[in-house]
């Protein structure tokens, strides 16, 4: 049976596409808010457009934070995406505005140092060897728009991701900041895999056969 996938509805996310992504993909996809909603679902995504703040304004009064937190722990499979993937750190420093995240991961959201923002547009990741769910997804061209991000360390020398996460990396410019991650059942990516054509695809394909 295809594994079936809840995606969170808090109010902010492209639901339509990454819902028809998943689908494509192979999955029975449930659209829902509370964690009654994903009782049954082996995944949850997590997506998000905008503004870091106004993101986890919506998480927190849907009850959206508290559900992703316990899921994650649950270590049941989860994925973020764009702005979901950023409310998994810890915190996010936007429009003057610090703003306390999920704290899945460790790190810090920020504002890009390169020349032209918003990146958007296509661009191509690093992938590890050992990263089993970007396998053969070295150098393809994924499709990206944001102008935050989170670099490999804070400006304490502090890591940004747990120490045996994978790491996968994009270069805007001369600005190299986290693509994705890969941290147990927790899967997260800056760029969005349901607008980046057959590259996407294969990527949730693989998570979803995980």
């Amino acid at each position: 049976m295809n594994p079936a996938v809840g995606v969170l509805d808090y109010g902010s996310g492209n639901l339509h596409s990454a819902c028809r992504a998943l689908e494509v993909a192979g999955a029975r996809v449930r659209l829902g808010t509370t964690a009654s909603d994903f009782h049954r679902s082996d995944a949850l995504v997590v997506p998000g457009v905008g503004a870091f703040g106004a993101c986890m304004a919506g998480l927190r009064e849907t009850g959206g934070a508290a559900l992703v937190n316990d899921w994650a722990q649950s270590e049941r499979k989860l994925l973020g995406i764009c702005v979901g993937h950023q409310v998994f750190f810890a915190r996010g420093l936007e429009r003057g505005e610090d703003t306390e995240g999920i704290g899945i991961f460790p790190g810090t959201v920020e504002r890009l140092t390169a020349r032209r923002l918003p990146h958007m547009g296509w661009n191509t990741i690093e992938v590890p060897a050992a990263a089993n769910i970007f396998a053969g997804l070295e150098n393809r061209r994924f499709y990206f728009v944001h102008s935050y991000g989170v670099h490999a360390a804070d400006d304490d020398g502090n890591s940004s991701v747990p120490a045996d996460a994978q790491v996968i990396w994009c270069e805007h410019e001369t600005d190299r900041f986290i693509a994705a991650v890969q941290w147990g059942s927790v899967t997260s990516t800056q760029f969005h895999p349901e607008k980046s054509g057959a590259a996407g695809a294969q990527l949730l394909s693989q998570w979803l056969e995980s």
